[in-house]
């Protein structure tokens, strides 16, 4: 059996009920998981749900459900505090955000290799004196999208190399 956030024997109020000065039962809901050496987990949750709330909450869950439903809470409460308007949302938000950058920049990243090693196997034609099948007129599909540019597509400029291992 759980040690109920306090040694037996002990009248150490946990952290709830130390936060809500108040006696600390024997069948307290707060104890298995707000003990005495972790405040400040009772205090953002007591701060942004109230402690009525969470005793009402914990009740009405079945007792093996109780610590996902805390962990749940004191996450939500800790993205509270750290961002009050938009808590985990605001956090997940960011998140999405940076694997949209870094799959544009990869999808960029990956263009250019491509583009990199068609112009490499050309240069490799040329160089052994075959001459690969490529459109030369000014009406053919390619050259409507190229031009006369011999310039990659991509930029790879365009890409943050900062985050590469290289």
């Amino acid at each position: 059996m759980k040690d109920s956030g306090r040694k037996q024997g002990a009248s150490s109020p946990c952290a709830a009920c130390k936060l809500l000065r108040r006696r600390c039962a024997q069948d307290c809901v707060f104890a298995p998981y707000f003990p005495a050496d972790e405040p400040q987990k009772f205090a953002n949750v007591h701060k942004v749900f109230g402690a009525s709330n969470v005793n009402k909450m914990l009740q009405e869950l079945p007792l093996d459900q109780r610590g996902d439903a805390v962990s749940s809470m004191v996450y939500e409460a800790n993205a509270r505090v750290r961002d009050p308007v938009y808590g985990c949302v605001g956090a997940i938000s960011s998140l999405q955000q940076q694997i949209d950058l870094l799959q544009t920049q990869l999808a960029l990243a990956q263009a250019e290799v491509v583009h990199l090693r068609v112009r490499q196997a050309a240069a490799s034609f040329s160089t052994h004196g075959l001459n690969p099948a490529s459109p030369t007129t000014s009406d053919s599909p390619s050259s409507k999208f190229m031009g006369s540019q011999s310039k990659p597509i991509f930029d790879i400029d365009l890409v943050d190399q900062s985050m590469w291992p290289c």
